[in-house]
């Protein structure tokens, strides 16, 4: 266990081997330094003492913890680490935005040793890239940078500051436009997936990926989902999460529409749904939304009928209402105008009345 030793002011301080550095000479060659982590604490007599010893052996155990890699690791070969040690475990989808951020995004990290990334070299990556990309995709990417630091310097406190998020535009279809495209997709190939879309919500990976045997009459167990690995390959895998593993009961109008069915609802992949869908709005003149949107609109419509976030989430498979604030909880274009014009009413009625009044 490391000693402290008690300094000319008092206080006590207690030295630790971190790692060991080359350092090149004026002649050209390296020589190897040892580097120390020193601690130290004010408090004197036998308690300073024991305070600096105990941060110090700390120290030691957390070093010792991570024994599994390098000392020399850089950043880069630690997210190459973090990754590989996770594909087995995480969505293909996941493990392929991790691989493109490591390939396109951090140039300025992946060089640099491991136990001597700073606050400000991650300040500055996070500067760096968010002139390139979106509020969104830069904490996505932060989000990488963290959890690789959190596996190999468990010890190292982030606070970086982000950029400010952007309210995402989002074109939520109201009952109308609904109407319009059930009716437009009648009888096709593309009407069961926008159903179940529309009035789940489910996401077009599940929906690809639902075979009749996971339906009970008009109950639905979303338990596959549809997914792309990096060989471009459509696989079947669990849910992402474990929300997504949820039953839906549909309305019978929808359920008509399966009967008879036996396997796959649908042998088409997402990226086909998203293509003809797009195909379908504009021959039928609708304005433009991505089919995910339809998730938007169902969600958006139980919040207006008042039906509680926590069954909401339940049956759309969030996991938490985070997403329901931020994106899911945008209320419908005409219900909109009917209760602003309500509440103008009552501001102008106020003030016919009341203001005027002498």
């Amino acid at each position: 266990m490391p000693t402290a030793r008690k300094l000319p002011s008092g206080s006590w301080r207690c030295q630790v081997y971190s790692h060991t550095e080359e350092i090149l000479k004026p002649d050209g060659s390296t020589k190897k330094k040892r580097v120390y982590e020193s601690f130290t604490c004010d408090i004197s007599g036998p308690k300073g003492k024991r305070i600096a010893e105990q941060m110090a052996a700390e120290f030691a155990a957390r070093k010792e913890e991570k024994r599994g890699y390098k000392d020399d690791l850089t950043f880069g070969e630690a997210t190459d680490q973090y990754i590989q040690n996770r594909e087995a475990v995480l969505s293909p989808r996941t493990i392929m935005d991790y691989k493109r951020i490591r390939k396109n995004d951090l140039k300025i990290l992946e060089g640099i040793n491991l136990n001597k990334i700073t606050q400000e070299d991650i300040q500055r990556a996070i500067n760096l890239e968010s002139k390139k990309h979106s509020p969104k995709t830069v904490r996505n990417t932060h989000g990488l940078i963290s959890a690789v630091l959190r596996q190999y310097r468990p010890d190292f406190a982030l606070n970086t500051s982000m950029p400010k998020k952007i309210r995402p535009d989002i074109y939520i279809p109201s009952d109308g436009d609904i109407k319009r495209l059930i009716k437009y997709v009648e009888g096709t190939e593309m009407e069961l997936p926008i159903l179940l879309a529309a009035f789940g919500p489910m996401r077009r990976g599940e929906i690809c990926a639902l075979d009749t045997k996971n339906i009970d009459g008009n109950v639905v167990h979303v338990c596959c989902n549809m997914v792309c690995n990096e060989a471009g390959e459509w696989i079947i895998r669990v849910p992402k999460s474990y929300a997504g593993d949820r039953y839906i009961d549909y309305p019978e109008f929808v359920s008509e529409k399966w009967k008879g069915k036996k396997g796959k609802i649908t042998t088409m992949t997402p990226d086909i749904i998203t293509t003809r869908f797009a195909r379908i709005l504009k021959r039928a003149d609708l304005p433009h939304f991505r089919f995910h949107d339809l998730r938007h609109y169902s969600a958006s419509i139980q919040h207006a009928l008042g039906i509680p976030d926590s069954y909401i989430m339940a049956r759309g498979g969030w996991g938490n209402d985070g997403v329901l604030k931020n994106v899911y909880r945008h209320v419908m274009s005409d219900p909109e105008k009917r209760m602003n014009q309500i509440a103008n009413q009552h501001f102008s009625e106020l003030c016919n009345t009341n203001c005027n009044t002498k």
